[in-house]
């Protein structure tokens, strides 16, 4: 059959049909940093995959957005007026686009559905200016993961505290050859883009200390001598080499996976990379509390809406979400994420067997609530992006030129409270 300009502009605009023609199809954007992963980018895929089948009018384009730079990238999709269907941010930055009045208020959504929120975990973060503005999808505690094999080469036990965490990191910080590059580091750490990723590094040794970023009441506390002996802490790690230098946070869990670091304190993802490991290096990866205690903890990420998006896309990513914190969805996530999910009771004995240390996150994760620790330091909750760039590029630069630890944290501290 010839088609006249007309009738081809009304085809590929999907408003006839034609015998044979498949109907046209709602594409529903969603952009994630988990796609691909291990673990969690499985859960999402299979989420995707039943949402398609009870939706068959329904395509979600599931595209990835790497960690780093995620925020900006974000931020600069929403700006524009373009954001995804279906949002996917961390806890500990979606506070920016809330501010902004880019997020949907959840609570006409959810009390229309029905949707039962009573103890999910860490859905109080999700709040903001008096309403919901998204759901928790994970609240968590650290673990530690250590190569059992170099350990016991370095004739250390799992540490249990600060001082034993920084004795067997120098004991498994090896140049095997002695041709001045090592082959093993003792931990690894994120010391590459200035980011939340690297001040949440630091943040692990400054809770081991006693320190805080900010108080319960929102007053800035990083001039202190609990901070500063924190920061002193990471500082030993990075001085000494005993964590590879200039690398991001999956660059070093890819390296515990390949038995080049031998601990890795870090959430629940890094059984991803565990799990990806050869066999003859996996075994040997195990897992045993944080050292470092109280654990660095709090909330994760979150699912949500864009206010702008329009209402037949909005109501098909509500009912993603639904879908996304249904029971049998929230099982399947303590099983596959290998942790557990924010839902009450949706630890399933299959997560159980699934995960061995499935206790120990859960313990992690009472520990870090018990202790009132988040990422998100309360009081810089809508500066939290601007506060983790500042305070990591004031840490860099202490590192490269050698500053004193105080004068640095010091000018943190001023630049923290001129944010507030």
């Amino acid at each position: 059959m010839k088609l006249t300009k007309t009738l081809a502009s009304l085809l590929l605009a999907g408003t006839i049909l034609l015998p044979g023609v498949a109907v046209a199809q709602t594409t529903l954007s969603f952009v994630s940093w988990q796609k691909g992963e291990k673990g969690y980018g499985d859960w999402w895929d299979l989420l995707i995959k039943e949402f398609e089948a009870t939706h068959p009018d329904v395509k979600i384009d599931f595209t990835l957005v790497p960690r780093d730079g995620y925020s900006d990238a974000m931020i600069t999709q929403f700006a524009a007026g373009a954001p995804p269907d279906i949002v996917h941010l961390t806890s500990f930055e979606y506070q920016t686009f809330a501010e902004n009045g880019w997020l949907e208020d959840l609570d006409p959504w959810i009390e229309k559905s029905g949707m039962d929120l009573t103890g999910w975990a860490g859905q109080g973060a999700c709040t903001w200016d008096g309403k919901t503005q998204c759901i928790m999808m994970l609240y968590f505690g650290y673990i530690l993961a250590y190569n059992e094999a170099l350990l016991n080469e370095a004739g250390v036990a799992v540490p249990t505290t600060w001082d034993e965490f920084l004795a067997a990191a120098r004991a498994t910080t090896i140049d095997r050859d002695n041709d001045g590059i090592k082959d093993v580091y003792g931990t690894g750490m994120h010391l590459a883009t200035a980011n939340s990723s690297y001040t949440n590094d630091v943040l692990m040794f400054v809770l081991s200390a006693g320190g805080r970023w900010t108080n319960a009441e929102g007053k800035v506390t990083i001039n202190t001598p609990e901070a500063i002996e924190g920061i002193n802490r990471w500082r030993t790690l990075v001085e000494e080499e005993l964590t590879p230098l200039g690398m991001v946070g999956g660059d070093t869990d890819q390296l515990f996976m390949e038995g080049k670091v031998a601990m890795r304190i870090n959430g629940p993802w890094i059984n991803g990379f565990v799990q990806r490991a050869e066999p003859g290096i996996k075994e040997n990866l195990k897992f045993a509390a944080d050292p470092l205690s109280p654990p660095l903890g709090g909330s994760s990420n979150v699912l949500t809406l864009a206010s702008e998006t329009p209402a037949e896309k909005k109501e098909l990513a509500w009912e993603f979400i639904q879908l996304a914190t249904s029971q049998k969805f929230q099982e399947l996530y303590s099983e596959l994420g290998a942790s557990p999910a924010p839902k009450p009771g949706a630890v399933s004995e299959a997560a159980f067997k699934a995960v061995p240390h499935m206790q120990l996150l859960i313990d992690a994760s009472a520990a870090a609530s018990a202790a009132g620790v988040d990422r998100i330091p309360t009081g810089l909750e809508a500066q939290n992006n601007e506060f983790t760039k500042m305070a990591a590029e004031e840490l860099q630069r202490m590192l490269i030129e050698k500053l004193p630890t105080e004068d640095v944290v010091a000018v943190i501290q001023q630049k923290a409270e001129a944010l507030q």
